[in-house]
C-alpha cells in the first residue's frame, strides 16, 4: 500500500488547532467506518468504564449509568436493535455498543441537578480512554429512547440519553460512497472568537 492509499483508507482527521493541544483531543473524532475484526479484551473493557466512573459530577452525585456489550454478546444485538436506521448501517461493525443513561431524580424524588451534564462528562471520559487504547468512540443521538427503556427495563427515574459505538478504524475501501464522503470530509469548528468572550458578550477573548 502506498502512502496515498493509506491516507485514503485511514484519513488524517487531526484537529487544526490555534495552538497544540493534547494528542488525545486533537486526534479524537467520530468515525463510522469501523473494523469488523477488532475486539475489546477484558482489561480494555474495564478501563473504558473506569474512566467513565471517575468523571466529575455535581456534588459527586454520579448520575451516569451504562448498558454495554461487546460484539458477539446478546446484549450487543439488543442495543443494535434500538439504533436508528442510519446508525444501523454502520454500527454493527463496532467492537462495543453502549447506551448511556442519566439519572433524572434524586433519592427524594426531586430533579437531579446536572444529570445529563454528568453523563456527558462520563461519556467523554470513556471516549478519550478509547483514544488512549487505540480505539475510537462515536456518540449517537440516533436511537429510540423508549425502545431502549423497555428493552432494558430502565427505571422511570433514569433517562436513556446517548448511544456510543467503540471500535477501531476500518478501511474506507470497504465502505459505500456515502460513508466514504462523510469519513473524508474535513473537520471544522467555530473559531475561538465566536465562542469565547471576555468583559461582555460582544467582546471576543481571541
Amino acid at each position: 500500500m502506498t502512502a496515498e492509499d493509506e491516507l485514503v483508507s485511514r484519513p488524517d482527521k487531526s484537529a487544526d488547532t490555534a495552538v497544540p493541544v493534547h494528542a488525545l483531543l486533537a486526534q479524537r473524532w467520530s468515525p463510522r467506518v469501523l473494523d469488523p475484526a477488532t475486539t475489546i479484551d477484558d482489561r480494555t473493557f474495564t478501563a473504558l468504564f473506569e474512566a467513565a466512573r471517575w468523571a466529575p459530577s455535581w456534588g459527586n452525585t454520579q448520575p451516569a449509568r451504562f448498558i454495554a456489550a461487546r460484539r458477539g454478546e446478546p446484549t450487543f444485538d439488543r442495543i443494535f436493535g434500538v439504533l436508528s436506521r442510519g446508525n444501523k448501517g454502520w454500527a454493527g461493525n463496532a467492537a462495543m455498543l453502549v447506551i448511556g443513561v442519566a439519572r433524572k431524580l434524586d433519592d427524594e424524588g426531586e430533579p437531579m441537578p446536572y444529570g445529563e451534564y454528568g453523563l456527558g462528562l462520563a461519556a467523554e471520559n470513556l471516549v478519550l480512554q478509547a483514544e488512549a487504547e487505540g480505539l475510537h468512540g462515536h456518540q449517537m443521538a440516533g436511537f429510540d429512547r423508549e425502545a431502549a427503556r423497555a428493552e432494558f427495563d430502565v427505571p422511570a427515574d433514569f433517562e436513556p440519553t446517548v448511544a456510543i459505538a467503540v471500535g477501531a478504524l476500518g478501511d474506507l475501501a470497504d465502505a459505500d460512497e456515502g460513508l466514504r464522503t462523510k469519513e473524508t470530509r474535513p473537520r471544522a469548528r467555530k473559531s475561538l472568537d465566536e465562542i469565547v468572550f471576555t468583559g461582555s458578550w460582544s467582546t471576543p477573548a481571541f
